[in-house]
């Protein structure tokens, strides 16, 4: 078989030989997603398994229906972190600040740095990062297999976790032939998608029911009907007995309407507002309205924090960058005829 990642193949071998030497600890974002879990738990083991002292660490527990992913992979908190000089490898991470303050004061300099985010700007020494990737699952798990190194049955499962997530289940945009081929070669390996499945998307409590009720009456429409918001007011966790896991998936209820090109989830929690941006189609470059608001992301998804502003101010600036970029691609559309 070809290559998959033939641009990246020597600077990963040598990259690999650098670290034969150092003590190693896997990093990624605030809230972990599946493709941040499944990345930095396949990274853990394939570096054990070469015989490199290696753990996992995030700012955010693991939410219950990734736990599965996990396995017995060493995976702690901050606090968790042993003392002493370790190499920092960021995963999935598009800004070094998405792993928070205390991450970034004690790794001031990333060694490693590996993503698909259009946002990234290569902070790290060692930079792979490929944007027409569907999940930074993808790329190390092509990385993996072009290298012909040790991916055992729990690390199989946990990167086809992160490519099923960062898709979709595979309908978005950013799936490729060589996002199935890829899969293919991790269930030789022992993935398991239909146990995937049901612990991803079959395990929803009550709870989580009742917020996406919740969410679904307050959907709103902005921008004649191409635009559709959700809100999540502040307290409504505690009043539905869920977390911020809960609200995981809610936004794309608000894309997968008819007509509707955007769809928004905006969140209030103590004094701040956290925002989801999801679009059909990439031309409208949410990361691009992100952007506008500190955020970052990926053309058809992106998110963004804001706080010191009221939501109704902050819904209003939203809405109006939002307008301006459907705008702009109209224009374009109508030029390109």
């Amino acid at each position: 078989m070809n290559l998959i990642y033939p641009e990246f193949y020597d600077r990963f071998e040598a990259f690999l030989r650098s670290l034969e030497d150092k003590r190693v600890v896997v990093i990624s974002h605030a809230r972990p997603d599946g493709d941040c879990i499944g990345s930095q738990v396949a990274l853990t083991r394939v570096l054990r398994a070469l015989g490199i002292d290696a753990i996992s660490a995030n700012p955010d527990s693991t939410p219950r229906r990734i736990q599965f992913a996990v396995g017995d992979t060493p995976l702690v908190r901050f606090e968790g972190l042993p003392d002493g000089e370790l190499t920092a490898i960021y995963v999935d991470c598009a800004d070094q600040s998405r792993a928070g303050i205390k991450f970034k004061t004690r790794f001031p300099a990333p060694f490693a740095n590996i993503d698909h985010h259009l946002s990234n700007d290569g902070y790290a020494t060692h930079n792979f990062i490929d944007v027409g990737s569907s999940a930074t699952a993808e790329i190390l798990a092509g990385l993996f297999i072009d290298h012909h190194l040790p991916i055992d049955a729990q690390a199989a499962q946990s990167l086809y976790a992160g490519i099923a997530t960062d898709t979709g289940q595979f309908r978005f945009n950013s799936t490729s032939r060589r996002t199935f081929m890829i899969v293919a070669e991790l269930m030789a390996r022992g993935a398991q998608p239909a146990a995937a499945a049901a612990e991803l998307y079959e395990r929803e409590s009550p709870g989580k029911l009742d917020l996406l009720q919740r969410f679904l009456a307050s959907l709103r429409y902005e921008c004649d009907g191409r635009v559709c918001i959700g809100s999540l007011p502040d307290g409504i966790y505690a009043a539905t007995g869920t977390s911020q896991d809960d609200a995981e998936g809610l936004v794309d209820y608000a894309r997968a309407i008819e007509g509707v090109d955007i769809g928004v989830l905006i969140e209030e929690q103590s004094g701040s507002i956290k925002a989801s941006l999801r679009a059909k189609d990439p031309v409208y470059r949410m990361d691009m309205i992100a952007k506008h608001f500190n955020g970052g992301g990926h053309a058809c998804a992106a998110g963004l924090n804001q706080t010191n502003i009221e939501v109704e101010v902050f819904r209003s600036r939203l809405i109006a960058a939002v307008g301006d970029q459907i705008a702009a691609v109209d224009r374009l559309k109508q030029s390109t005829r």
